[in-house]
């Protein structure tokens, strides 16, 4: 399997710190560019380049009381020179003395390669948002449904490699192994989640997220290259889910699918990401690839191969849209609602 690169660059810092990190992402987050207003991460962390990049660059992951910075091509740069410069981190009720780093750089990711590699989502997996939701409600048996999660993950990785630039000659492959097929709520938003494991022939960085949630912290993978190099912490996982389970206990398991390239619609070109607001009232019927959280949302493609039952017809439910919700994702990565939503 041939890619027009050679890979693409990653780097994951981690952050030693005085004393247990228990403060949320968007804490840390919130710090960050408060701390460092002039650099260049801050435009990756506060949505502003969101027209730009369909996936984050930067990401923030707090792993057994510790705090990751995950930097994807364009993200690296600016991570190596924000912990450079990192001597703490100042919550205000708070404050961490980051007492080391490490910093892990790779030249190799974001490509295909000829074996599967196994993965685990060591924080919950949130493959369900409001709409593949509801479709994954109807799916009529559990084959059906562990198919569906397949695909919707094969799909997540393909518009991964196609925002990165990565151009697949070949077809994807993923396996999905779950300990259940019934979601766990995440919060009030109607996400599910799920944990388990997965296996594709994609070489993908270590804590990096995938799915509803990245900028939460959720949808985090790691390559059991060497299972015992990351300790699990299981009380974080018992927030949404069960402990995370041994390969044995997960019983919901797919077949090897394959994910045709074809089929998979390309997200939109960034020229169209913006378009002038017509003087009349439109009806909305846009297809988005990701949404203000920058999560992937089902395709066409996915619609039309998700069987329902023939028999039932599942009723339209109108109601207003939440302002509320609507409003905050719009800027929840900004300075102003750090400082209202967090003590900094």
């Amino acid at each position: 399997m041939d890619s027009n690169t050679a890979g693409i660059r990653t780097v994951t810092a981690r952050l030693g710190t005085d004393k247990p990190v228990r403060k949320t992402p968007y804490q840390v987050k919130g710090v960050i560019m408060e701390t460092f207003p002039d650099e260049e991460i801050v435009p990756m962390l506060n949505g502003q380049y969101r027209d730009r990049f369909l996936y984050p660059r930067v990401q923030v992951k707090i792993l057994n009381e510790q705090i990751y910075l995950v930097g994807i091509k364009e993200g690296v740069d600016p991570i190596l020179s924000v912990v450079e410069k990192m001597k703490d981190l100042d919550f205000g009720n708070i404050t961490f003395e980051v007492k080391d780093s490490e910093n892990e750089i790779h030249d190799d990711h974001f490509q295909p390669i000829e074996r599967l590699i196994r993965y685990r989502f060591i924080t919950p997996w949130v493959a369900l948002n409001q709409t593949t939701g509801g479709r994954y409600r109807f799916l009529p048996n559990a084959p059906e449904r562990v198919h569906y999660l397949n695909r919707l993950l094969g799909q997540n990785i393909v518009f991964l490699a196609r925002e990165m630039d990565v151009k697949l000659e070949e077809n994807l492959f993923t396996k999905v192994a779950l300990n259940s097929l019934f979601p766990k709520p995440v919060d009030e938003t109607g996400w599910g989640a799920f944990t388990g494991e997965f296996r594709t022939n994609f070489l993908l960085p270590n804590y990096m997220g995938i799915g509803n949630g990245i900028t939460r912290g959720y949808g985090a993978v790691f390559g059991l290259f060497n299972p015992d190099m990351f300790q699990y912490n299981e009380k974080e996982m018992e927030q949404v889910g069960e402990p995370l389970p041994e390969m044995k206990d997960m019983v919901m398991e797919s077949e090897i699918e394959v994910v045709n390239l074809d089929e998979v619609p390309q997200p939109r070109p960034r020229s169209a990401r913006k378009k002038p607001k017509p003087k009349a009232k439109p009806i909305k019927k846009t297809k988005k690839v990701l949404t203000e959280e920058f999560d992937v949302v089902e395709d066409e493609y996915l619609s039309k191969k998700s069987a329902k039952p023939k028999r039932r017809k599942p009723s339209v439910r109108k109601s207003a849209p939440d302002k509320k919700t609507s409003s905050g994702d719009e800027k929840f990565n900004s300075d102003a609602y750090h400082k209202k939503q967090h003590n900094l």
